[in-house]
């Protein structure tokens, strides 16, 4: 367990899209999660279709003084890229940084915050406005 944020390295990592809009929004995620993990070394990657790659998030991490790495699918789902894909090209970034330790969690799956998200959402979509389709 590493206790010391300021060696820590989180690894945020998404699909990727062709929509810069899309791409966009990963680096806000990671910009209030630094925030909020305090001295955490927060980084964003797509795992295709944009850059920064999983490698080069982890290549920052590591120059920005990290010593163990989280690497974390942004996915709501347990399929095939957070399970296999990203594992495998966060291992593929690590081999380049022996001494450097790095795991991959679960991605965001079932959570009662989440269901509350969808829910305010759904609200939301609800409401008469310029918004409502």
């Amino acid at each position: 367990m590493v206790t010391n944020n300021a060696t820590l390295g989180i690894v945020l990592v998404d699909h990727g899209s062709q929509h810069a809009d899309a791409n966009d929004m990963l680096i806000e995620v990671a910009r209030v999660l630094g925030e909020t993990f305090g001295a955490a070394i927060v980084e964003h990657a797509h795992m295709e279709l944009a850059r920064p790659t999983i490698e080069q998030a982890f290549a920052a991490c590591v120059a920005r003084g990290a010593e163990h790495i989280v690497v974390h699918p942004y996915f709501l789902a347990p399929g095939r890229h957070s399970t296999v894909d990203i594992p495998r090209m966060a291992e593929e970034a690590a081999a380049r940084f022996p001494g450097v330790t790095h795991i991959v969690s679960e991605p965001l799956g079932l959570d009662a915050r989440v269901i509350e998200v969808v829910m305010r959402r759904i609200e939301q979509a609800l409401r008469p406005g310029p918004s409502h389709r």
